[in-house]
Formats: structure tokens, C-alpha cells, sequence
């Protein structure tokens, strides 16, 4: 049985003449430990689909199982219990506190799962020691670098110990050496700690650290590169 699996996923937004099909149905098998990149061009579905694979959005219809329970059929609190458990989000423009500690915004996924602040902290740093940024622990985001602020952006999504990890367009803000670090620790937590990786991407020099290339076109999957 796969780890994640599609089968036959659609999506549209707005109705009658406005009406715009984002998915046409898309089938996808996702094995634990995989490391994916999910290409195309603006508007081809990828986002949407990694919206629905990480409980932020819902699919029109189709099957969506994760460890062998079928997502859509689970109700609005349930699928945030499952976000909040099992999965990590990274985004683009990081989504951090800006006069909050680099170690404060590790820990607010924590404090939603409800953990005293001894166990918030300890966890949250053994996160950013990941990162390689636990020196920088009791600066705010607004002292850090771009690169920096998306380290803390992943050990944020660490701190829980996600067995999925969601990154949509992570090195989008970066310049090339800073984008290089953020995939080489991405990269790092595929293959030494087993995290499933599907990360949204625009470069293909980003999508060659990914052990599969899944391309989008008009809503469907076009084509797939193993490595």
C-alpha cells in the first residue's frame, strides 16, 4: 500500500461562465521516503494539488488515502488534527513573527498540539540544532537573513516530527548559494531521517536534489522523471 495515494482528484474554482478547472482528475502514488518535485508552469495545478495533499484545501471529488485513510471523508476538525500531527509545512515567504525569537516561532505548532513550555523549548531547539541555527535562537526573524528566516521557516516544520513534509516554492525568495543550503538540509532530512518530501517548484536545478520529478500541464500530470 502506498504511503499517499490519488485517484481521480479534481478541483474548480467558481461557478457557471467563471468557472476555472484547476484539476482533471489526477491519479498519484506517493511511497514513503519519497522526495518529489512537482513542476509547472503558473496556474497548472501543482499548488492546488499540494494544498489538498497537506489537508489546506479540499478536493471537489476523487480519493485522497494518507496511511490508509481516505482524507475526504474526514470532517473539518479531523483533518486539523492531522495537519497538526503528521505534517510540515515550508512556504515561500517563511510566515514567521517578525519580532518574535527564532525559537518562539519554532515553537507555535508546538503550543497548538497543546506541550508545556519545558518540552516546547527543548524540542524547538533540538530543530533548530537541524538547521544549524541554534546559536541564533533568541534573535527575531527581523536579525535574520532570508536564508536564515528559512531555516527557522523548516525547523518550525521539524518541530513536530512530521512524516510529511509540504514545501511550496521553499527557495523562491533566495538568491543561488542560499537556495543551495535550503535543498542540501532538505535533501539531508529525506535520506538520513526519512521524511517524504513533495516540494512545489518553479527551477529545475532545485527539482534535481528530488528523487522524482512529477511535471503539470492543464491540470494533469503530464509526465515523470525518476532519478
Amino acid at each position: 500500500m502506498s504511503f499517499v495515494s490519488l485517484r481521480g482528484i479534481k478541483k474548480t474554482y467558481g461557478k457557471g461562465e467563471n468557472a476555472f478547472v484547476v484539476l482533471k482528475g489526477v491519479d498519484l502514488d506517493i511511497q514513503k521516503g519519497d522526495f518529489i518535485a512537482l513542476m509547472g508552469p503558473s496556474g497548472s495545478g501543482k499548488s492546488t494539488l499540494s494544498n489538498i495533499l497537506g489537508c489546506l484545501d479540499d478536493a471537489d471529488s476523487g480519493v485522497y488515502d494518507f496511511c490508509g485513510v481516505n482524507v475526504c471523508d474526514l470532517s473539518f476538525g479531523e483533518k486539523a488534527r492531522l495537519r497538526r500531527n503528521y505534517f510540515g509545512f515550508i512556504f515561500q515567504s517563511f510566515n514567521l513573527l517578525s519580532k518574535t525569537t527564532a525559537l518562539e516561532n519554532v515553537e507555535l505548532p508546538l503550543i497548538y498540539k497543546g506541550l508545556k513550555k519545558k518540552e516546547r523549548r527543548e524540542l524547538a531547539m533540538i530543530a533548530l540544532q537541524k538547521v544549524g541555527l541554534e546559536r541564533w535562537a533568541n534573535h527575531s526573524s527581523a536579525e535574520l537573513s532570508g536564508g536564515q528566516q528559512q531555516r527557522v521557516a523548516i525547523a518550525r516544520a521539524l518541530a513536530i516530527s512530521p512524516v510529511f513534509l509540504i514545501a511550496d516554492e521553499p527557495t523562491g525568495n533566495l538568491d543561488t548559494q542560499r537556495s543551495i543550503e535550503i535543498m542540501e538540509i532538505l535533501q539531508g532530512l529525506n535520506q538520513n531521517e526519512g521524511i517524504t518530501i513533495l516540494m512545489v517548484t518553479h527551477e529545475s536545478d532545485m527539482a534535481s536534489y528530488a528523487s522524482r520529478e512529477i511535471h503539470f500541464l492543464d491540470g494533469k500530470i503530464q509526465r515523470e522523471v525518476k532519478r
